[in-house]
């Protein structure tokens, strides 16, 4: 190891742990792994390590301390001693509210204002909070970092964030719009800007982060401006199962007209429509791309409207921004979908908008950059990398001289 800083990164959710260990001013990923169906009978945790891929069953209902200690006991012991080169842990929470705007350490008042927010995010925050207090127990010399999904949006204007709803629901209880995908949009703006030769803080792109959940963002300055989550995950793009947009008086028809209750009409939405619902098949876009060539309505519906929606949402994005440098996919459908970022480009030249097809097919395989004709308004494909940010801002506030050297110097 060249420099032997390393941070553990851990990204908590309801039935699953994911970790990584990662160099922090390189990038360089030495450890990755999940442990999967947590709570449920058949748990397991797989990782990758050394260039060689492992698993193993956990117990049955195990929770996120026990992947963590697992992790401790039969990954990181084994894997290029690992452990001794450990100087923080950084920890991925989806919502601070408006508490954050930006990376913090955590202590007891944070922890407690993570908690506050569970009602704002009741899937990711509790996941957050057992993941953190597990890798407190696990590691408890190590400093742990709180890197929020929401900080980036925290520069939203308030014209962009605010409800048409009375104005005592955002006062009183704090309903407005947050955003999410933070980490992934802020990691793809400054990425952008030294492929556009930029300054951050002169970028202006329209990042558009497309996966099983999707949101896209107007960045201005460098700063994030609008964006299409809101209050929860669920506002904006149609997603794998999530509906994106609806007009609100849908809820009240399907509870006064056909019965449904909220539990039911939470689960209809967040889980039982998107890319699912529509092509009453699958919500993964592979799936649906093949079922669509072979002549399934349904599977090429959902992609119509998937890329439909988010056209629109790029066009409304050019009149929220003075100008705009680049148009950027990222995430794992704008990486890998040539299909989608044709169909989304096609809706449109209007703008400017013209796909350099074979660019655009390259970027099918990993390849960065420009997807566009030189003619064209630039578009970029650019792989996010979440884990770095993570692994990067919990570097710079953990506190130097740790046992292992001093995180601020670089090799």
């Amino acid at each position: 190891m060249s420099n032997p800083s390393r941070v553990l990164v851990l990204n908590s959710g309801s039935s699953s742990l994911k970790f990584a260990v990662i160099d922090p001013y390189s990038g360089t990923l030495d450890l990755s792994g999940i442990g999967d169906a947590l709570g449920q009978d058949e748990p397991t945790v797989s990782w990758k390590c050394d260039g060689r891929t492992q698993s193993s069953g956990l117990p049955a209902e195990a929770q996120h301390s026990d992947v963590i200690r697992f992790l401790v006991d039969e990954i990181l012991s084994k894997c290029a001693d690992l452990q001794e080169h450990l100087i923080a842990v950084g920890h991925r929470v989806v919502h601070g509210g408006e508490k954050f705007s930006h990376s913090v350490l955590i202590d007891d008042a944070v922890l407690n204002t993570i908690r506050d927010c569970i009602a704002l995010a009741p899937l990711h925050n509790p996941a957050a909070v057992q993941g953190i207090e597990a890798a407190f127990n696990a590691f408890p010399d190590l400093p742990q970092v709180a890197v929020f999904d929401t900080a980036f949006h925290q520069s939203m204007p308030r014209h962009a964030y605010i409800y048409a709803l009375p104005y005592e629901l955002y006062r009183d209880h704090g309903l407005r719009r947050y955003g999410m995908h933070g980490t992934s949009h802020r990691f793809v703006t400054e990425r952008a800007a030294e492929l556009l030769n930029l300054p951050v803080n002169e970028v202006n792109i329209i990042s558009a982060h497309l996966g099983n959940g999707a949101s896209i963002t107007a960045i201005r300055d460098g700063h994030s401006v609008d964006t299409s989550m809101g209050l929860t995950p669920l506002e904006g793009l149609v997603m794998g199962t999530r509906s994106g947009d609806v007009d609100p008086g849908l809820i009240m028809h399907l509870a006064s007209r056909l019965d449904y209750r909220v539990k039911e009409i939470n689960e209809l939405l967040n889980r039982k429509s998107g890319l699912l619902g529509i092509s009453e098949l699958s919500s993964d876009c592979r799936a649906l791309e093949q079922a669509a060539a072979e002549g399934h309505d349904g599977a090429q519906l959902a992609l119509d409207i998937f890329c439909y929606r988010l056209a629109k949402y790029i066009a409304s994005y050019h009149g929220v921004l003075s100008q705009v440098d680049a148009l950027v996919f990222t995430g794992g459908i704008g990486e890998n979908s040539s299909l989608v970022r044709e169909k989304v480009l096609a809706h449109l030249d209007g703008l400017g908008y013209e796909l350099d097809m074979a660019r655009n097919l390259r970027a099918r395989f990993g390849e960065e950059g420009p997807i566009s004709t030189e003619r064209s308004a630039v578009t970029l494909v650019i792989p996010t990398n979440e884990e770095w940010v993570i692994a990067r801002d919990t570097a710079s506030l953990a506190p130097p001289n740790r046992p292992n050297g001093d995180p601020s110097s670089r090799e």
